[in-house]
């Protein structure tokens, strides 16, 4: 019967909440009781005469008056008392502070008149103190009664914060602010000296140290929220391993910026994900030179629903362009596509082109509708070990897609036309990477030409960089899959490294390039330090906090190498204004040449043979070495023909 009344009462006031004028007149209520009660323990019941009850009217009056000016500049009565936080508690205190100073003044001054009561300094001020007191009390006893009431039946979970700086004391406030979460904070966690052995809203504060462990054990805690400042010291250190291996859960929050106000959701405090852990810096772009190379324009991005082509059209889509034409082969993520921007850009003129890059009649009737001023070419087929058992693809696609772009970026006269590449074009040893560098050469080589002839008309630039988190096909997500079913996590090299980058750090990166570059350059970003795949396996299973998973290593795949480079051996970089973006100094080509070769690939590719297609490709792209992968056999017979063998 008690779980059925608790229940009841529950869904009940869940349900209901105090208007607020409500709030607003019983505040008043508290005033105007504050003040009489005062003057009761000054007087007696004796001594409230006519005139003294006539003052106290007059002064509960002025006090009501002047402290609903309070009330609606600092909002006191907006919130729901049962949710109170302490921010919600200071708000009143402001307010009342702000009426009271008024209330005096006008006292003081109309006194002059005598029209005023003579109250005393003493009992003024008591009037004040038992009217803040009354006024957070009585939203304390309210959260307190709904909590018992409504709380959650289970024992709240005993948590550390850590991290003493602001970000780290605003989430152990919106912890205790708020019913939402089922969390006592039993203490801090800091790495400064001079806080440690402190106490902090009535909790003390550890350090991180051998000790630590104990105390975590002491006092029944194994979650840590870390707090978003301290996330790059986890990311740069040991301490998950560590806390990890003694079976202690990490959480953190979004930065306190994003928080709806100063409140916290539930959905913004968070598992840590491997995504969080990896030695990356932040990147800064330059938003208002961005902003006015799109704003206002007609914006084109092919490979729109991939992973990197989506993320493009999400940032693109905020500086205002005059309009999106998304291109892509694959009809159910574009058609998400569509419904995101539907969604959250309704006013956004956007065009959804359902086509293959490489159809020139269908891209011709794009360009000439459309006539696209910023080109955003982000469509390729990217899976190293399928392009290197589809060799016809990955030239009619990627190269053969880019070149058709690319030339009609020059015939419809667009302002730029900004590639993205990839670290496995430099020293390629797949089919894939080679592709991804014969677009290059040739983006390159028509950049230069039309500069020659006078046609300044489209800004070509390429943008090159390494592995993006969370994309389609990325080793995380399938690590996580893995775990997720018990293992094993498939490895193929316990050597085997890779550069990352989240994806919208690198979209950012290419709309700043775009924005900045010069015709006919290749910017390569900087990756920060590659990451041993091994290590990161071990880390995910780590955190996912699992035991007894196996990691199995397969061998390298078809092209795979042990490590990817953002430069040729013979490449040097020069600086930019921005200290993540450098310009890759590459060998040139003659466009006529280029161009030539290139045609002729093409139309080899038509025939489906690999062995001759792969050949031409190590022609136009002599550093293209194959590894681990049936095309060394042409590698082989070129060097005998080479040696005259």
């Amino acid at each position: 019967m008690y779980l059925i009344m608790r229940k009841f009462i529950r869904n009940f006031l869940s349900k209901r909440v105090l208007s607020r004028f409500s709030i607003f007149v019983i505040d008043n209520l508290m005033i105007a009781f504050s003040c009489f009660t005062m003057y009761f323990v000054k007087y007696g019941f004796d001594g409230l005469t006519r005139e003294v009850s006539k003052e106290g009217m007059m002064l509960s009056f002025l006090l009501m008056g002047f402290n609903s000016i309070g009330f609606l500049l600092f909002h006191t009565f907006r919130g729901i008392l049962r949710f109170s936080s302490f921010s919600d508690l200071m708000r009143i205190l402001y307010a009342l502070v702000l009426g009271y100073t008024l209330t005096y003044v006008a006292v003081v001054f109309l006194n002059n008149f005598t029209v005023t009561p003579h109250i005393s300094n003493v009992t003024f001020t008591a009037i004040f103190f038992l009217n803040v007191f009354l006024m957070i009390f009585s939203r304390i006893l309210v959260k307190e009664v709904y909590e018992v009431i409504t709380g959650s039946s289970g024992k709240p979970k005993n948590v550390f914060i850590y991290g003493t700086e602001q970000a780290g004391i605003s989430v152990a406030k919106a912890l205790e602010g708020n019913n939402e979460f089922n969390y006592r904070v039993m203490g801090f966690i800091s790495d400064e000296n001079h806080m440690i052995g402190k106490e902090l809203m009535g909790v003390a504060i550890h350090a991180n140290d051998e000790h630590l462990f104990r105390t975590l054990e002491s006092k029944d805690v194994n979650t840590i929220i870390v707090s978003p400042q301290k996330m790059e010291e986890i990311r740069n250190s040991d301490l998950l391993t560590n806390f990890v291996d003694h079976n202690i859960s990490l959480l953190t929050t979004v930065p306190v910026n994003e928080w709806n106000g100063t409140i916290m959701s539930k959905e913004q405090l968070k598992d840590i994900q491997i995504e969080d852990l990896l030695p990356r810096d932040s990147i800064h772009i330059n938003m208002k030179e961005i902003a006015a190379n799109i704003e206002g324009r007609r914006v084109l991005v092919t490979g729109a629903a991939g992973s990197i082509g989506s993320e493009i059209v999400r940032q693109v889509a905020s500086f205002n362009p005059y309009s999106i034409i998304l291109i892509d082969q694959a009809e159910t993520p574009l058609h998400d596509m569509r419904l995101e921007l539907q969604d959250k850009w309704r006013e956004l003129r956007t065009e959804i082109v359902v086509a293959y890059i490489s159809n020139m009649s269908r891209m011709e009737k794009v360009f000439s509708r459309r006539r696209p001023q910023y080109i955003f070419h982000a469509a390729a087929y990217k899976h190293v070990p399928m392009m290197e058992d589809n060799v016809s693809e990955s030239v009619q696609t990627n190269i053969l897609g880019a070149k058709i772009v690319a030339d009609l970026a020059v015939k419809y006269n667009a302002q730029k036309f900004v590639m993205i590449s990839t670290d496995k074009a430099v020293n390629p040893s797949n089919v894939m990477g080679c592709s991804k560098r014969i677009c290059e050469i040739y983006v390159q080589a028509l950049a230069k030409h039309i500069e020659k002839t006078g046609q300044k008309t489209t800004q070509f630039i390429t943008t090159r960089f390494g592995n993006v988190l969370g994309s389609n096909g990325s080793v995380i997500p399938l690590f996580r899959e893995q775990i997720k079913h018990g293992g094993p996590v498939t490895v193929t090299h316990p050597e085997i490294i890779r550069y990352f980058m989240t994806i919208p750090e690198a979209c950012q990166l290419v709309l700043e390039a775009g924005a900045t570059g010069k015709n006919g350059e290749i910017y390569i970003f900087d990756m920060g330090k590659p990451v041993k795949i091994l290590d990161l396996a071990k880390r995910m299973i780590r955190l996912s906090g699992s035991k007894n998973i196996k990691i199995e290593f397969t061998g390298l795949r078809h092209g795979e190498k042990l490590y990817e480079e953002l430069l040729n051996t013979a490449e040097h970089t020069k600086p930019t204004h921005h200290e993540k973006i450098m310009i890759a100094d590459v060998r040139e080509y003659e466009y006529d040449e280029v161009s030539r070769k290139i045609d002729a690939l093409i139309d080899l590719s038509y025939k489906y043979d690999d062995m001759r297609t792969v050949n031409s490709m190590k022609e136009i792209v002599p550093e293209f070495q194959s590894i681990n992968s049936p095309f060394e056999a042409v590698d082989r017979l070129m060097e005998k023909i080479y040696n005259g063998v």
